[in-house]
């Protein structure tokens, strides 16, 4: 299993919708990559690992699929829309992962 990341840095003053990132993007996502997308889990922030200090991501998503392939295959029609839909909910730059699951 393979566990495609998506994590938005923290910078002060950007902005980041996490209502909509919730309610609206990622079921928007799971919605076009259908039974490809096993799963996915949301992170919000909170703090960095200092006490007070500002988190290193302000939000982070995790998409679960069996292989690369796969969310490849899934994603890669749908790319086009759900990369436009991220104005409407940020306007940081992500930083994108895909890692191999070894325990889950």
């Amino acid at each position: 299993m393979i566990k495609f990341s998506v994590m938005y840095p923290h910078a002060p003053g950007a902005r980041f919708d996490h209502d909509y990132y919730r309610e609206k993007h990622m079921p928007l996502i799971k919605a076009r990559m259908g039974d490809a997308c096993l799963s996915y889990t949301i992170d919000k922030g909170l703090t960095g690992g200092a006490p007070d200090s500002a988190p290193t991501y302000v939000a982070m998503c995790h998409v679960f699929a069996e292989s690369v392939e796969a969310f490849q295959n899934a994603f890669g029609p749908h790319a086009k829309e759900i990369r436009g839909d991220v104005k409407n909910y940020t306007d940081i730059a992500p930083v994108i992962q895909i890692s191999e699951v070894v325990v889950g």
